[in-house]
């Protein structure tokens, strides 16, 4: 039989990752340089050094939803026109009147992504139970096109009230409007749930970035398709893959794609090795996140605020733009491996927001980097080395030094930096556990990223975690496990009145689109009278159950329970169709080899053992203080800890 070749591809702030699999074997991964400007250059630039004769399927992960609406790299959001019911065109600026910053006096709100020029209503009404009381005036919605069509917006957005419940008005101004203009999104197809904000919001921040993501995708699929001819999925927010169709039409899912795979190839991994209760942790170029894991269950949200900024890893309500659809559920925080070191005013040594990315890049690429950064401070102290492994790219330890030492003496400068580090990533592990009713120490640590295996030990000391594995290929975990995922829609029904023959009948919808599948059904619930929902798993459609299981998650998120009605407010189901994935025991080892190199540890240079990954067998035992490089990563053992090598490669780490 003729070889099947897939390739994943995942874009990140400083490098995009390459992983090569043929016929379930992972035949190579590498790393290239991201391309900011144009992303789709560094995607195109990973194939071509891959050297690919033919290509059967390609997977993705992609950052451009999220740097279009944050107008990085000139990623500049297009002109769109936004529709809704007479009265409420200016939702999007009412908002919840959350006040992020409720004492300062020059706190800005985020800029509305529709001018007021080009919002425009209809004299339409939908009833809350449904019906329709005022249908839409043919003529006038015509007019109304004709009005929008002379100021030439590349994308509309349609939400009228209540259209959850029925959608006939906007689909009437659908058939009116999608001839005319490149690109129309309706609240009832990208939303279809309560609260007119956030449903109007989605569908908007939906409508600006269609013709960015489209257009990418499409060149993308050009490039692709002309040579190789392959099957094009892209990873979602809600941790399963989607067609590239799809995400044209639907590009408000892909906005955590990157992200969300990492937390997938963690749950994966960890089912290999029988591991039920993990913390994902990746930490990369630019940033790090956590997420949890819990009984092989990757936790799902339902609103996610995007564009805005966090504090510590909480994301600042009312400081962006909520979103209404299913994400993974992680905290992110900024610190990453080019994440800036500075100083304060009053002297105090401080890390990021700020990275530097792949362009310059830290001081020690060489690149123009003038800022010292994380990466610079693990070279400094000697737990990365200056041959990277794997390639011929060297880091200039003197470049870093000369820029740490501007903040000060350079070694004490780069072990607060990384003591911050540490406590930073610390606190996004409390958000994901601590804050959600679980306990830290019940889990295991899985580090991966570029940078998280050098610190992975460390952070998980800071929470109690006693164990911590580092699987296969850390450097380009996210991007394996794009090729872990399965294929995942979502549909979703607003207040169901029968909740089997309403599960029943979403169920239905998806087996139409995309054939035979297995369903995962889910039920947003909350007390009467609550202004937020708990996203409840439905093993069985009985109201009684999930009514049961929301009162224990609700115990568990607060500690309490109300003696009130529970509502069901929205109902969704995921259609998940299984792919064929890489095998995770075809681990070639090399000769065993091993040097030393000198480390700061607790403020004393001490020469330790390091190791190359590829060398290492099963059953081999690492004692700390020492190191083992690998292409893309380096990974810390610190003093009290052992590091054991598993049966699939992985190291598990434990304290001694």
């Amino acid at each position: 039989m003729p070889d099947t070749v897939s390739i994943s591809v995942d874009i990140g702030g400083t490098f995009t990752d390459v992983v090569v699999m043929r016929n379930s074997k992972i035949e190579k991964v590498f790393k290239v340089p991201t391309t900011p400007r144009n992303p789709e250059i560094g995607v195109l630039n990973g194939i071509e050094i891959a050297k690919l004769t033919e290509l059967n399927e390609f997977v993705h992960a992609t950052t451009i939803a999220t740097n279009s609406l944050l107008g990085q790299y000139g990623l500049n959001l297009p002109k769109i026109a936004l529709i809704t019911t007479k009265g409420f065109k200016d939702i999007i600026e009412i908002g919840r009147q959350n006040r992020p910053s409720l004492y300062d006096l020059n706190f800005v709100r985020p800029k509305a992504l529709v001018s007021r020029n080009m919002r425009f209503e209809i004299d339409e009404r939908t009833n809350v139970d449904g019906e329709i009381i005022k249908p839409v005036d043919q003529v006038s919605a015509k007019k109304l096109a004709d009005l929008i069509e002379k100021k030439k917006p590349q994308s509309v957005a349609v939400s009228f009230l209540h259209s959850y419940i029925n959608d006939n008005n906007e689909r009437q101004i659908l058939e009116l409007f999608k001839d005319r203009f490149p690109h129309v999104s309706i609240s009832s197809e990208i939303a279809p749930e309560p609260r007119e904000y956030e449903r109007t919001a989605t569908t908007v921040v939906n409508a600006a970035l269609v013709p960015v993501v489209s257009e990418y995708l499409r060149k993308l699929e050009a490039s692709l398709y002309e040579k190789y001819k392959p099957s094009m999925s892209v990873m979602s927010s809600a941790g399963g893959l989607v067609s590239f169709s799809e995400a044209k039409s639907k590009p408000v899912s892909i906005i955590e794609s990157g992200p969300a795979a990492g937390v997938i190839a963690a749950n994966e991994f960890a089912r290999q090795i029988k591991i039920s209760n993990i913390l994902s942790f990746d930490m990369g170029g630019t940033t790090a996140k956590a997420g949890t894991v819990l009984g092989n269950n990757v936790e799902i949200t339902s609103e996610f605020e995007v564009g805005g900024t966090s504090h510590h890893g909480r994301i600042v309500k009312g400081s962006g733009y909520p979103i209404r659809f299913p994400f993974v559920d992680l905290a992110e925080v900024s610190a990453g491996g080019g994440t800036i070191v500075w100083k304060d005013k009053s002297g105090a040594i401080n890390i990021g927001p700020m990275s530097a990315g792949s362009d310059p890049g830290p001081v020690s690429y060489d690149r123009g980097g003038r800022e010292p950064t994380i990466t610079d401070a693990n070279l400094i102290l000697g737990i990365i080395n200056e041959k990277m492994s794997g390639s011929d790219f060297k880091l200039r330890k003197d470049l870093a030094i000369e820029a740490m030492s501007k903040l000060g003496e350079p070694y004490e400068v780069a072990s607060k930096a990384l003591k911050l580090a540490d406590l930073e990533m610390a606190r996004a592990i409390r958000l994901v556990t601590v804050e959600r009713g679980l306990d830290p120490e019940s889990f295991v640590l899985m580090g991966f990223g570029g940078a998280g295996p050098q610190h992975a030990a460390r952070v998980a000391s800071e929470v109690n975690i006693k164990r911590v594995i580092i699987p296969p290929n850390p450097g380009v975990f996210s991007a394996l496990g794009l090729l872990f995922s399965d294929w995942k829609y979502e549909a979703r029904k607003a207040y169901p009145k029968n909740l089997e023959d309403d599960f029943e009948e979403l169920k239905s919808i998806l087996s139409a689109k995309h054939g035979d599948a297995k369903f995962s059904m889910y039920a947003d619930c909350r007390y009467v009278g609550q202004g937020s929902e708990l996203t409840v798993p439905v093993t069985v459609p009985d109201k009684r159950v999930i009514e049961s299981d929301f009162e224990k998650l609700h115990f568990e998120a607060y500690g309490f329970n109300l003696r009130r009605e529970i509502e069901i407010v929205a109902i969704r189901v995921f259609a998940v169709l299984n792919r064929k994935k890489p095998d995770w025991s075809l681990i070639e080892r090399s000769q065993k080899t091993y040097g030393t190199r000198n480390m700061m540890i607790d403020n004393e240079w001490k020469e330790v053992d390091v190791y190359q990954r590829s060398t290492l067998s099963p059953g081999d035992v690492i004692s700390g203080p020492a190191a083992v490089d690998e292409e893309g990563s380096t990974t810390y053992i610190p003093p009290n800890w052992k590091a054991k090598v598993g049966s699939y490669g992985e190291l598990d780490m434990e304290v001694i």
